[in-house]
């Protein structure tokens, strides 16, 4: 018996589609784990906001932080 190509790209198909089916979600009790002050990308949002400002104000490009960069530092 012969199986086409067909078949089986369908097959492997079907296999990636279910296997997107997980649910690896957060769960309910595992927020406030995750809202804790030490598991955030940055320690210091001032500190992390005020270089993202200068260093994007003297490259003269923004990165879609928010703010607009000038290149002359004058921002």
């Amino acid at each position: 018996m012969r199986i086409g190509v067909g078949r089986i790209a369908l097959v492997a198909a079907a296999a990636l589609a279910l296997g997107g089916c997980a649910s690896l979600g957060v769960k309910p009790w595992q927020r406030g784990i995750l809202a804790r002050e030490d598991m955030q990308l940055t320690a210091e949002p001032l500190t992390h906001a005020l270089d993202n400002h200068l260093y994007f104000s003297k490259e003269a490009s923004s990165g879609g932080s928010g703010f607009a960069g000038g290149g002359c530092g004058c921002n």
